[in-house]
């Protein structure tokens, strides 16, 4: 990821661990990464574990994947049409059908980004 998004690893997080609480301890350099990285969301699967109250003080909310990607796409359509695009077409040996990679968000556990996709079939082929 570090490769395809500028400034996205966070350096120096390790000293405020300990000074954090959250129900799983091991989740809890996310959370200071978060805060070192001036994030405005943590996007996780796992949204239980970061509880208001303990990352409002941050200034941080929980996104689940799958919506978090359904407002990058309501953002910028266009060019989320086109990513798709790109990325189905770097599969060549062998390639990847749509209804693959729909099967693939779906089994990953974004259904409605699969669907949202799938909806999108006259424009990717």
């Amino acid at each position: 990821m570090d490769g395809a998004v500028r400034d996205c690893l966070v350096a120096g997080y390790k000293p405020l661990i300990d000074k954090l609480h959250l129900p799983d301890p091991g989740d809890r350099h996310i959370l200071a990464g978060a805060i070192l990285g001036r994030a405005d969301v943590i996007v996780t699967f796992n949204e239980a574990d970061f509880p208001p109250e303990k990352i409002k003080p941050y200034g941080l909310h929980t996104r689940h994947p799958d919506h978090f990607i359904l407002d990058v796409i309501d953002i910028d359509p266009e060019a989320c049409v086109e990513r798709i695009r790109w990325d189905l077409g770097h599969y060549r040996n062998p390639p990847l059908q749509l209804a693959d990679y729909v099967g693939a968000l779906r089994a990953a556990g974004l259904t409605k980004t699969a669907d949202r996709v799938s909806g999108l079939e006259t424009l990717l082929t």
